[in-house]
């Protein structure tokens, strides 16, 4: 049985791939500083609690489990409006505890990785066409920025190490777990759909778009919503691809994972009023500092190297976070 290390765990995607990998007969093994992490969506499972780049627990873990031989990195800083603000915090976070992570595990012998990137590094586009990996980068964020910086300093350490890496740059999750073993957490959600969900929990209210002024069909931001579930599923095929006896030692290949199909932020909005039918009130507010017209993804790369596509729609993403937040608002009654 494959034993994968698992950083960040316990959040909202990195809990959710590890659900997918056991159902798939893997061994995932957890660190989390349970910071934001939810110990509750992987207690059948080893987890460490504690700080990704400190040495002892590093130490200790890889004592207890020395046949790990997957690196899957989640852990990271994500908000891009907090990332302006507190911007030294998310280099060090992102990038400076992520190399120390990395350059630990390959020391160890771990040969195989998978690093959780953003397709907010793009420089974005109008909605029209997706993008692939080769378009144009510009990251307007401090969050967006390590995420690209580490991906050149992973690349290198895949060189000097002969290790072979795969950088999934995620568009934006929605939804739950189907089994409802795990989803969206925070009491203050900074996306779109968290928002909304945070909203129907109150029965109705305002919701403010950040803008309409972008150069897209209706003016407000371009999305590409991918359920996570999908998203686990694209990991369980970038392992199966990362460890193939044929991929060549010292590769980062990056790889794009939305739906592929874009969504204006009023698009989604009218999605989510349609399936709930709720009295929420939409308003245009200003931009928010570090956002873009924002793009979808051009999943040709993951079709190909991965025999990947995703199943699940829109609509099945806002239900199931929907029914995520009510089972999550019965359990907190019931205490």
């Amino acid at each position: 049985m494959m034993k994968i290390l698992i950083t960040g765990g316990a959040g909202y995607i990195g809990s959710t791939v590890v659900s997918a990998l056991a159902d798939a007969g893997y061994s995932p093994v957890i660190i989390d500083s349970l910071i934001q992490g939810q110990p509750e969506f992987v207690s059948l499972h080893p987890l460490y609690v504690g700080d990704m780049a400190d040495p002892e627990l590093l130490e200790r873990l890889f004592s207890d489990h020395p046949d790990i031989t997957v690196l899957m990195h989640f852990a990271a800083l994500i908000d891009v409006e907090e990332s302006m603000r507190l911007r030294s915090l998310y280099y060090t976070e992102n990038l400076f505890k992520a190399a120390t992570l990395t350059r630990w595990v390959l020391e160890r012998g771990v040969k195989q990785i998978i690093f959780s990137s953003t397709a907010a590094v793009y420089e974005g586009g109008t909605g029209y066409s997706g993008l692939a990996e080769e378009a144009p980068v510009h990251p307007l964020s401090p969050y967006a920025r390590s995420k690209l910086m580490f991906e050149s300093v992973l690349c290198d350490m895949c060189i000097e190490a002969g290790a072979s890496a795969v950088a999934l740059r995620y568009f934006n999750p929605i939804g739950a777990d189907p089994m409802m073993r795990s989803g969206p957490y925070k009491t203050d959600p900074s996306h779109i759909l968290g928002k909304l969900t945070a909203l129907a929990a109150k029965a109705g209210g305002e919701f403010v778009i950040n803008g309409d002024d972008y150069p897209t069909r209706d003016g407000t931001p371009v999305r590409d919503y991918i359920h996570v579930w999908d998203l686990a599923q694209a990991h369980l095929a970038a392992l199966s691809y990362v460890v193939r006896p044929t991929q060549s030692a010292g590769d980062l290949i990056i790889i794009n994972v939305g739906s592929g199909v874009g969504v204006t932020v009023r698009e989604c909005v009218d999605a989510f009023l349609d399936v709930t039918g709720l009295p929420i009130n939409v308003r245009i507010g200003g931009r928010r500092a570090g956002d873009t017209a924002g793009a979808f993804a051009d999943t040709s790369r993951a079709q190909t190297l991965l025999n990947w596509t995703p199943k699940l729609t829109l609509r099945q993403g806002i239900q199931d976070a929907l029914t995520w937040q009510s089972l999550r608002t019965q359990q907190a009654s019931s205490i």
